[in-house]
Formats: structure tokens, sequence, C-alpha cells
């Protein structure tokens, strides 16, 4: 009795310690296994498909053998050149900043497009222009596939259409439906069809040399979303509309329709052409400077 006595304060000790260790467990984010402090995806109460699913692609990617990969001391120096662009009087600065941003304010996402067609040549350099953008390590990971074969964009139109109506129906949710509701848009993308051009722009997750190496491309989603929002001012610059189409769960289907290699995946979706003699766009308001930004 005297022993019993003696160790009971012991194992309530032990006990409370257990159960402390056990209560912070549960609290603690989940890690993916083999992968220290690597949480996993979000559980099902806080999934945003806007954000974890756009345009998901699972295809594999993995580092594989060391060999197949090119090292940064392999490639050859670049020499560096003077650099001394065009400079503006301040006068003629602020005039030009006024007409760009004239042109610009101009700019709106338009469903209906027109099917007149629109000179190659000139998406030619609308692509030209986007791929001045600027990107990681001068990696340049960006793909556009230009589509204009009917047979083609229909089977594109065919596969948006199939995942928008679930997206809508069931992986969007009631409050991106409702949010979506004052803009009149559902799953059924007659401008697939209609459109002059699809543009399909694709991050390369990684680069292939000639050689077969493969070439790490750094930060390839921000550099290909930079060259985006060049394309589009671009568009504006010459007279062409779109509507930014990032399409739910169809990037895997898309790109093998189209051929693409599996470093690709799809990061957007633009048809292309002359606004339609009756098209409309909701009547929106930008935010003034004072909302967008901040001066310390």
């Amino acid at each position: 009795m005297a022993l019993l006595s003696v160790l009971t304060p012991v194992l309530a000790l032990v006990l409370c310690m257990v159960a402390g260790f056990l209560f912070l467990k549960s609290r603690a984010p989940e890690t993916s296994p083999g992968v220290a402090g690597q949480t996993k995806g979000p559980t099902k109460k806080e999934f945003r498909p806007w954000v974890d699913q756009d345009l998901q692609d699972d295809t594999e990617i993995t580092r594989g053998d060391d060999d197949e990969w090119v090292e940064n001391n392999e490639e050859e120096d670049l020499a560096h050149v003077p650099y001394s662009p065009q400079r503006y009087p301040e006068e003629a600065m602020l005039q030009r900043s006024k007409d760009f941003y004239s042109l610009m304010s101009q700019r709106r996402s338009v469903r209906f497009i027109s099917p007149e067609p629109v000179p190659r040549e000139v998406i030619d350099k609308v692509i030209l222009t986007a791929g001045t953008a600027p990107s990681g390590a001068h990696t340049e990971p960006w793909t556009f596939v230009v589509v204009s074969d009917l047979d083609t964009k229909h089977k594109i139109r065919l596969i948006v259409e199939e995942e928008e109506e679930v997206n809508y129906r069931q992986r969007m949710g009631d409050k991106w439906v409702h949010d979506l509701a004052r803009l009149r848009t559902n799953w059924i993308k007659e401008y697939l069809d209609v459109a002059p051009y699809l543009i399909l722009i694709f991050k390369q997750t990684y680069g292939i040399l000639p050689n077969g190496k493969k070439k790490t491309h750094y930060y390839n989603e921000i550099s290909v979303s930079i060259s985006c929002g060049i394309f589009l001012a671009a568009l504006q610059n010459v007279g062409l509309v779109t509507v930014t189409s990032t399409p739910l769960n169809c990037g895997p289907q898309l790109r093998l329709l189209l051929k693409r290699p599996a470093n690709e995946k799809l990061l957007m979706l633009l048809p292309v052409g002359y606004p339609a003699a009756d098209a409309t766009v909701p009547d929106l308001k930008r935010k003034n400077l004072e909302e967008i930004m901040v001066a310390i």
C-alpha cells in the first residue's frame, strides 16, 4: 500500500503528459509523409476550387535521375551590353501615361465575339509582344497554342462545357455561383466555336534542351502570368477582345487534345477576335487610385 501511494502521483503525472501530447498532436497541421514541414492540401471544409484546383493537371513530375537535368554552370556565360532606352521629357511622359491609361481603361472581358477573320500576322505580333515578359532566370517558360481549326475548336468547346457544367452544378459551390450570377455567366461557351482564334497559354514546368536534358524553370507560373498580362494589353492595343478563361479541371484533357508534352500545364484559355456588333458587357466600375495604391 505504501508503494502504491508513492506511485499514484507519478502515474497521474504521466497520464497528464500523455493526454497533453495527444491534444497538441490533434491540433497540429497534418504533414505529408516523408516531407518534413510540408502540409497537406486543404480539408473539405476549407476547399476552395478556384485556388486549389484551377486548371488542375496532376501529371506527375519528378526530379528523376540528376543526369537528366542541366546544371547552371553547364550553360555559357552571357555577355552584358549597353542599354540606353529612349528617355522622354516629363511632359511627354505624363501624356504617354495618360494615353496608355485611356486605352487600357477601355479593356473589358467580352463574351460576344465576331467570327470575322483576323489577320494571322496581327496575332503573331501580339504573341511576340507577350514573349517580351520577364521570367525567372530568363527561362521564358511559356507556350502559346493558336487554334483556328474549326474541328479542334469544337472539340475544345465540348471538353470545356462538359467540365464547366459539373463545376457550376457541383464543384464551385453556391457562393461562387451566386457571385457570378450578376455577370450572367454559365457553362455554355458559344464563343469557343465562334471566335476566329482560341489561344491556349501553357506554362512549362521545366524546359527540355535540344540534347534532351531538362532545365529548371524558376517561378514558371508567375512568369507566364506576367506574359498573359502583356498579351491582354497587346490585344487591347490592336483593337481585339477576349475573355480570360481558366476552365476548371480541363487542363489534362486539353493538353492531350493539343498534343502538348507532360512538362506543359494549361494556365489560360483565351478566345480572340473582334467584338460582335451586338456585344454587351456588365456596367462595372473600377477602383480608384486611393483604393489600389499605398504611398509610403
